[in-house]
């Protein structure tokens, strides 16, 4: 810590709290211990009556701490994020798009087992829309050693820890399985779930085809769907176990890879993956998409949304928060379910 006159002050980094006070007007701290002065700042530091300010004396290999704040901000983002103005030593990520926000939760814990060093986040995985909060960075001290954002950018290694991606423009398709639907017995009410929930994401429903319980109308309909241009294709009804259930071995026969049928996820047990050739993602929808406000569809959804090809061991994951209490006010994705999966 240093004596000098302030008009000699600019560069330096406070170490104390300076207030003003103007009776019956205004009581405030417009310097707070760490700021870095400014020209500008002399006129009202001379007008508060500081000739001489406590300043921290810069010496080789410290970095004040929104030097360092910069350091880590550039360490954490993608081209989809921007950093707030600096205030204390912390910047905060924010979101300048819709898309899924993904961390590489292992290089972040490696960072954060440094001193002095911290690095706070959503979790990975999560649907955020265009001005949402991702993440938060600044050191613990007003100095840090400089060997330490060293250490912090070798762990990064030239790589965002953070990403988002935006979501793709994608044409979607549904097919509804059920002789019930099909012979107009019973109206047709999850398809309109299944609107509701693509729009989130930018996708559009362009086809739409009703089919009775029989392979060959099923597998016509994927491949009719899917040969229109279809981007994605949903495929509702017929998903239990049941004898009459005949939609997953309609959907593998109809030229996809299964990735997995059967997912580690209440409610969505029966969910199915799979892959065209093409990378053309289709699935197999359970009932409970229908008329649970969250399932299994909603933490693959936003994956595939993003451009991402969901693999089993990505499913497998998602038995760690799983499991969905079905609370009476729904908070979902401001809750435990989904966030378990890295």
């Amino acid at each position: 810590m240093k004596k000098i006159e302030t008009v000699n002050a600019v560069g330096h980094v406070l170490c104390h709290d300076i207030t003003r006070i103007v009776k019956d007007v205004v009581k405030d701290t417009p310097f707070r211990k760490g700021h870095v002065v400014t020209k500008e700042d002399i006129p009202m530091l001379l007008s508060l009556g500081k000739e001489h300010l406590y300043i921290w004396e810069k010496k080789e290999g410290m970095l004040h701490e929104n030097e360092a704040a910069e350091i880590l901000f550039e360490i954490c983002k993608n081209e989809n994020m921007k950093g707030t103005e600096i205030k204390e030593g912390k910047i905060e990520l924010i979101a300048e798009c819709d898309g899924l926000f993904r961390v590489d939760v292992n290089r972040l814990d490696a960072i954060n087992d440094l001193d002095e060093i911290m690095i706070a986040t959503r979790h990975t995985n999560y649907a955020v829309k265009k001005g949402d909060k991702l993440a938060g960075t600044r050191v613990i001290p007003l100095i840090i050693e400089e060997s330490k954002l060293e250490e912090a950018k070798k762990i990064a290694n030239g790589k965002p820890l953070l990403e988002l991606l935006p979501y793709r423009k994608m044409k979607a398709g549904v097919v509804t399985t059920g002789s019930e639907v099909y012979h107009g017995r019973i109206k047709d009410t999850f398809t309109p779930v299944i609107i509701n929930k693509l729009k989130e994401y930018g996708i559009e429903v362009c086809w739409h085809k009703i089919v009775d319980d029989k392979n060959e109308m099923i597998i016509d309909a994927i491949n009719e769907i899917k040969d229109s241009g279809a981007e994605m294709i949903l495929c509702t009804g017929g998903m239990s176990v049941d004898p009459d259930d005949l939609t997953p071995g309609a959907i593998k026969k109809s030229g996809a890879e299964i990735i997995t049928y059967g997912a580690p996820v209440l409610p969505g047990a029966m969910f199915l993956l799979g892959y065209f050739n093409d990378g053309t993602p289709i699935m197999g929808l359970p009932g409970c998409v229908m008329y649970s406000k969250a399932t299994v569809f909603d933490l693959v959804l936003p994956r595939i949304a993003a451009g991402l090809k969901v693999t089993k061991r990505d499913i497998s994951r998602m038995g760690h928060g799983g499991l969905c209490f079905s609370c009476k006010v729904c908070t979902y994705p401001r809750c435990e379910f989904g966030k378990g999966a890295l």
